[in-house]
């Protein structure tokens, strides 16, 4: 290795990588960086429902990162990771490039876990990225239009049914998304809507158990069943086997088989591979074999490396997968590299979990806000899209600018002053700042109102 080399590497543009760097950007950091991820596009997985389900554009949820980086001094890379040697300091690249740093930034993530169930790999969808949400797409208008082509009862509800596979949020939000949209498809290209049947296969008795939902599961039970189809939600039932037209699952004992050709993991996930291998004693890995990093980001055994997001653990603090999180601990490792640079001290990642937000349909969703403020319905969505809105990464230019001035100028100097006013619009600036919050916030303020009428008149 070249000891003269000042650059830090960034593995991974998902939440933690790209925020690094737009962090990094945005501070002025005075070494090179290079961000490589193997993807053109990034992919802001909280709403990929919604562009999968049309709501929202390609250029909101997954942008290029060529666009969301030019001007601000970061190189793109587009390649995957073959290699990360630690010791030497290098990573190599698929394509036979190799990289050297004096910092690095794993930021890599987390994979589909398909837990060693038949079949499941080979023929259930995914639901991580823009490919997953385009081949899903695709997929379910060709059952759509086969099922209005069939006279074979048996067959049609085959293609109109579909099995979504683990009852953590990522799987409670699917099956929603689907029982409200999947019956406007078929019922504009002249089907009965009500032949859809989206099924809900949970390992446990308890939808979003253990999950940072959890709180958020009366709202959610009852929503599932108010879709525009109510969906099946099987407990207790295991997955063993995914075919091309069925799924196995095991349910007291006993081995059944569900008729589908739409089966959809949501089941977890694993280690990505590169993390798996990295040279890390088993001591210093938690008990999912992650990483585990200090406090202020680095791994324990390299502290020129950092690290982030759901691929490592921090010590002595447990955090939940999100991507609050993620974004929160890209801004500190960015401060930290910069105070590498400049000779200063580190400091340590404090994460402020502003609360849970759980989609639960078209225009529906439940926020469960530091564990004392719950909101649900259309409410519930707009505090949802503005707290995604004002994390959405944007251009360098505009990073963060807009954000603070919209918080400034709206949230402290423009909004009304009644209790009731503070609490809505509090309860919004905590879980995002931005104007559709104060759309969100007035919105509330409104059905407040109307609902006090009601009760008056």
């Amino acid at each position: 290795m070249n000891s003269t080399v000042h650059q830090t590497v960034i593995l991974g543009g998902g939440f933690t990588g790209l925020f690094t760097a737009l962090h990094l950007a945005h501070e002025h950091y005075p070494r090179s960086v290079i961000l490589i991820d193997k993807n053109e596009r990034f992919c802001f997985k909280p709403l990929l429902y919604e562009y999968f389900d049309g709501e929202m554009d390609s250029f909101q949820v997954v942008p290029r990162f060529s666009e969301l980086l030019q001007g601000s001094g970061v190189i793109f890379v587009q390649d995957t990771v073959d290699s990360i040697d630690l010791h030497q300091r290098e990573v190599k690249l698929a394509s036979g490039n190799s990289y050297s740093y004096s910092n690095l930034v794993l930021a890599l993530g987390s994979v589909t876990g398909y837990h060693q169930v038949k079949g499941a790999q080979e023929h259930a969808f995914p639901f991580w990225t823009q490919a997953d949400a385009i081949a899903l797409d695709k997929h379910l208008r060709d059952c759509l239009q086969r099922a209005l082509q069939t006279e074979d009862a048996e067959q049609r509800r085959k293609l109109l049914t579909v099995v979504i596979v683990g009852g953590g949020a990522s799987g409670v939000e699917m099956a929603a998304t689907l029982a409200d949209f999947l019956p406007l498809w078929y019922s504009a290209l002249g089907g009965n809507p009500q032949e859809i049947h989206v099924v809900l296969l949970n390992h446990g008795e308890k939808i979003l158990d253990g999950d940072i939902n959890d709180p958020l599961r009366p709202n959610a039970e009852q929503e599932l069943q108010k879709r525009t189809v109510p969906i099946e939600i099987l407990r207790g039932a295991e997955a063993t086997a995914v075919n091309s037209n069925s799924i196995e699952y095991k349910t007291n004992e006993q081995v059944k088989t569900l008729p589908t050709y739409t089966t959809i993991w949501t089941a977890g996930t694993s280690n990505h591979p590169l993390i798996q291998d990295l040279p890390i004693p088993k001591e210093h890995r938690d008990r999912h074999n992650h990483p585990l990093v200090t406090p202020t980001m680095q791994l324990l055994d390299f502290p020129e490396v950092f690290a982030g997001g759901d691929c490592v653990a921090v010590q002595g603090n447990s955090l939940p997968p999100t991507a609050q999180v993620a974004y929160q601990q890209g801004a500190t490792i960015a401060k930290n590299l910069k105070a590498i640079a400049l000779g200063e001290e580190l400091k340590t990642v404090k994460v402020n979990i502003r609360g849970t937000l759980l989609k639960l349909g078209l225009n529906d969703a439940a926020a469960n806000l530091f564990n004392v403020f719950e909101v649900a319905g259309e409410p519930a969505h707009l505090i949802r899209q503005s707290t995604y809105l004002t994390l959405l990464p944007t251009p360098i230019h505009d990073f963060k600018a807009t954000e603070e001035w919209v918080h400034d100028e709206i949230f402290h100097h423009h909004l009304d002053n009644q209790d009731v006013g503070k609490k809505v619009v509090q309860a919004v600036e905590l879980v995002g700042a931005g104007v559709v919050g104060v759309l969100a916030a007035r919105r509330l303020l409104k059905m407040l109102g109307d609902e006090d009428k009601n009760q008056t008149s």
